[in-house]
Parts: C-alpha cells; structure tokens; sequence
C-alpha cells in the first residue's frame, strides 16, 4: 500500500550538511515512533534485483502469485514505481516473540499460528507509524514523500540489505545482527537528496539450520524459495486444497510457518522485550484445533477481526485446521471434523474428507463415504472421497 503524503517543490540539490540533519531528523522521528532501526538507500542500489526476479519467476517459483509477474518492472526498479525518487528511507520493527514457536508443534490438539499474525495486522500498525514520521519528514525537509508497506510492488528486503538493516540469510528473509529474523518492514521514498548508509554483509557463514529445518524443502537452493513448496505459501496464498504430497508435512501449522526463522542462530541476540502493540493474543498463542473447526463465516469474521488471518477467509482457514486435525492422530477430532464433510465450501468438504480419511477406522470411513458420495456434486471433493478410499483398501491388503 502507498500513500502520497505531501505535494511540494524539493530543492535542486542538497549540501552534506544538509542531508545529515535530514537524516537525523528521520532517525529520531522513527524512533519516536516505536521503530528500532532505520537506514536510508538510493533507488538504483538494487539493480541487481530485477535478474533474480525474473529467473525466479521464470522458473515458476512465485506459484500462483500472478501479481509478482505482473508487477516485476516497478518492482525490480523504485524508479519505475516512482519517478521522482531520489532516496529510499527503510525502516524495521522488531516482532521477535517472547517464546519459542516451534513448541507448539509437539502439541497435536493445537495450532501453530506463525508469529508475525499473533498480533494485530502489522500492516495496520506500521502504515499509521510510516505516516506520521513521513509527515514530520516532509515537513522539515520540504520533499515528497510515499510510504509503502508489503502489498506495494517494493523489493524491501533487498533495499533493506543494501541500506545495511540486515541481510538476505539463506531462508531469503532478511536477517539482522541486532534482531535476528524478526523484522518487519515499511519503506518511505522521497524527493529529498539524503546520504546512503552502508550495505550490510552476509554473516550466514556455513551455517544451514533454516534449510535443514524446512518440513516441505522448499529451499531448492540457499538464498532460493520455491513458494510451490513452502508452507507459507500453501497455508496463506494458496486458493485451493492443498496439495496431497505437502499435507503431512504441513503438521499443525495452519497459519504460516516460523520453521526458518525460528532455528536461526542471530535470534538470540534479538531484543525480547516490545511494545504492547506487538504483544500476542493470548487466544492466537495456542489455540485448539477443535474450537477453530466450530467456527462458521460469521464467528471466523468474528474471532479474528484485526488479524491479518482474517483476509484468508474462513473457508481457506478451515482447511489449513482440518489439515492439522488430520495430521493431530486424535481420534477425537474426528467427531469435529464430521459435520464439515457438509459443509457448503466444497474446499472445506475435500479437505474433511482427507481428515476423516487420517482419523476414522475403515469401517467408520466407508459408512461416512455412504452417507455423503452420492449427494456430493463437487468433483474435487468427490475424488478426494475416491482416494481416501483406495487409500484405506490399500492399507488393508499391507
């Protein structure tokens, strides 16, 4: 998201005494605004960028995020997205959690929230804050000035890197010495002629822990994503069931996964105390699968109304948590995960069906199939049923 928020002539040049003060001006304000660090880049520092987008979109790694092919040219150049831009100002908050996230995987009758979302949407939290120091920016420096956070087609983490916030770990998200994995990001571009910061240096070393951790390997390479692959993606972007070879794999986390970031040894030096603007719903730490299956439209809208969960919808949510019932071996869900085999979303169907097929003995599946096939008009649904029979047949020939 961008927003223009001021509308004046900038100087034709700017002396180095002139772009220190400015620098310090924005230094300070963002401080004042809960930010932890702050650096500034020029717009051609990331020239470099436009050749990795495109091999990665070329090699169809963005899955289906058709927005990032169709934004590649602006984002790969700030230019292009703004032409007037003569310094990028990057900013970073620190989201590290109080606790270990990877805990919760070793309780199966709970879910595994990714930690940036057990908050209030941060793209919420941060634009207000961007705008208010872009504000008093403008106004002492007489330049213009947009704010962009995440959703606007801004490459943050390579400008975060060369405006020396951190760098591109092999998890290629940005890592900081001071905050370790935890960084959100927003970006304030502008008019004014500002003196850039130093890059920051790679100090992954030979160090492989977030590749080695990935339950999907969707690290084809270091420094490389395969979104097809990655937990993220399927439990957040991805629009349909998810796919049969990454569902156990999946394990508990219906909501992102904090696998790569979590191992990451530069966490330690992160700060844990933050703000109580960061701090965690209580109800989002660890909450148990079977309340969240109860959850119909209106509870879901309900339950997590200024949580960026809520932009998935209730029936993406429901099947990231009957994934997680299927993958929990509690017989018990099954009782949770039954009244959704008629439920109107033929996604939530499908993947009731895959749940049930993971908790039900085989008689209680077949007898479950003869209620429900005959009615069921959703192909994909329908085949998901063929399947999570053959698969049971199977079992009993072994």
């Amino acid at each position: 998201m961008a927003s223009r928020l001021a509308n004046r002539p900038s100087s034709s040049s700017t002396s180095d005494s002139q772009a220190t003060e400015l620098a310090r001006i924005i230094r300070q304000a963002a401080l004042a605004e809960g930010f932890d660090a702050v650096r500034i880049v020029a717009p051609d520092a990331i020239e470099s960028a436009a050749g990795h987008l495109a091999s990665f979109i070329a090699d169809g790694r963005h899955a289906t995020m058709d927005w990032m092919a169709d934004t590649a040219e602006r984002r790969s150049d700030p230019r292009v997205l703004w032409p007037d831009v003569r310094s990028i100002i990057m900013l970073a908050m620190n989201y590290g959690p109080e606790h270990d996230p990877l805990v919760n995987l070793q309780f199966p009758d709970r879910a595994a929230i990714s930690v940036y979302a057990q908050n209030r949407d941060y793209h919420d939290v941060i634009k207000g804050k961007l705008k208010t120091v872009a504000q008093k920016f403008a106004s002492r420096a007489g330049a213009d000035v947009k704010v962009f956070v995440d959703t606007a087609p801004v490459m943050e983490k390579p400008l975060a890197e060369q405006a020396g916030l951190g760098w591109q770990g092999k998890h290629t998200n940005l890592v900081s010495r001071e905050f370790g994995s935890w960084l959100f990001l927003g970006s304030i571009f502008t008019t004014a002629a500002l003196i850039p910061d130093a890059p920051e240096n790679d100090h992954c070393g030979s160090c492989r822990a977030c590749l080695d951790i990935c339950p999907t390997n969707a690290f084809p390479a270091p420094y490389q994503l395969d979104a097809r692959r990655c937990i993220s993606y399927l439990t957040i972007e991805h629009k349909e069931t998810i796919p049969e070879a990454f569902r156990k794999a999946i394990g508990n986390r219906i909501y992102g996964c904090d696998d790569c970031l979590a191992v990451c040894p530069w966490n330690k030096f992160a700060e844990t105390a933050r703000e109580a603007k960061l701090q965690a719903r209580d109800d989002l730490k660890a909450p148990t699968i079977a309340d969240l299956l109860s959850l119909d439209d209106g509870t879901f809208r309900q339950h997590f109304a200024g949580s960026p969960i809520k932009r998935i919808g209730r029936d993406r949510f429901i099947r990231n948590v009957l994934i997680a019932a299927g993958n929990s071996g509690l017989a018990e869900l099954s009782a949770h995960c039954g009244p959704l085999l008629a439920d109107p979303s033929p996604l939530v169907r499908a993947m009731a069906v895959w749940a049930t097929a993971e908790l039900d003995d085989a008689e209680t599946l077949r007898h479950k199939a003869g209620r429900h096939i005959e009615s069921e008009a959703d192909p994909v649904v329908r085949a998901e049923w063929a399947r999570a029979l053959e698969r049971r047949t199977l079992q009993e020939t072994i």
